[in-house]
């Protein structure tokens, strides 16, 4: 298991750099360039390539991918916006401020926000997916099976805008969507945020539902479960001991995935009900053409879909007996 854990790690670190090269290339490699949108209308040679060194943008691309990448681990000075301490990912051209604090602020709105609808996707999903799958042919199968594709066919914006205007504006069923901090008020940050997890989970839940059911109907059908049941063991646990561990894998891995994603952001959803989370931070960047700050959150939302999947990888073992991480 230590040997696997620190290949994965080594891996990750390999990972991140390409990522990191391959985004800070593309990115400030763009035909729009940010000093000239900061200087301006009246704006000549002289003061374009002052703001070009005020911003750090005045070298090739290859130095200043350097200076940024050597940032992250002794800090960097600016002219235009002084010290920026290790870890540094720049600061921003619009507000000023250093990008991985900015990030940081954002980060518990978009942390509630993925955690909170995960629970709740992951409860009803799974749930329905083993009761299809135990009712397999049935008519509790084929209501959930119809239900989900019909789920997973909807888009977030247009549910979340009818949602709004019914519970909302309408009923006044629930509050206006808002992020409270958790620790100064438990009761205004739930139901701030029961809205978009309800609408965020029901597209998932109905992944999951699918996905899970698959799994299960799949593994049902394998010898080592088959001969659990000629062995005289009871349904119940043949389903939980044996088929239920052995369909976990997949869905794990999956889960992982888009774990890591809605950690880096859901856009779609954070501006349907304006919060102001990782998400948001990432629409209005590249609305204002902010370079590094839309390098700082693509390399944080790389980064945290790597350290998923390696602790997803870490848990198969745990999860079905039938794998071994050498």
């Amino acid at each position: 298991m230590l040997r696997f854990l620190v290949r994965r790690l080594l891996g990750a670190v390999i990972t991140l750099f390409i990522i990191s090269a391959i985004t800070f290339m593309l990115f400030y490699a763009v035909p729009r360039d940010p000093a000239r949108i900061a200087c301006g209308k009246l704006c000549t040679q002289e003061t374009l390539q002052l703001i070009r060194h005020n911003m750090g943008i005045d070298d090739s691309l290859a130095v200043q991918y350097w200076h940024w990448l050597s940032a992250i681990f002794v800090g960097r000075d600016y002219t235009s916006f002084g010290n920026c301490d290790a870890p540094c990912l720049g600061y921003s051209f619009v507000n000023r401020e250093p990008v991985l604090s900015t990030i940081l602020d954002r980060f518990p709105t978009t942390f509630s926000l993925a955690v909170g609808s995960s629970v709740v996707f992951l409860f009803f999903g799974i749930g329905a997916g083993m009761l299809a799958a135990v009712r397999q042919g049935k008519a509790t199968d084929k209501i959930a099976s119809s239900a989900s594709l019909i789920a997973s066919s909807m888009q977030i914006y247009f549910v979340g805008t009818l949602a709004l205007y019914f519970f909302v504006y309408q009923w006044h069923i629930l509050n206006q969507p808002s992020y409270t901090d958790f620790t100064s008020n438990p009761a205004s940050w739930f139901s701030g945020l029961m809205l978009p997890w309800l609408v965020l989970a029901l597209i998932w839940t109905a992944n999951y539902t699918r996905m899970t059911r698959s799994q299960l109907v799949e593994t049902m059908s394998e010898d080592f479960v088959r001969t659990a049941r000629a062995k005289g063991m009871s349904r119940r646990n043949v389903f939980f001991r044996f088929a239920w561990r052995g369909a976990m894998g997949p869905i794990v891995t999956i889960f992982g995935i888009d774990m890591g994603v809605l950690l880096g952001g859901a856009m779609i959803t954070e501006k349907t009900f304006s919060l102001q989370g990782i998400g948001m931070l990432s629409v209005k960047s590249v609305q204002t053409n902010d370079l590094p700050m839309l390098l700082g959150v693509m390399v944080v939302t790389a980064s945290f879909v790597v350290i998923a999947n390696i602790v997803v990888d870490a848990c198969y073992a745990l999860i079905d007996p039938r794998i071994r991480l050498a």
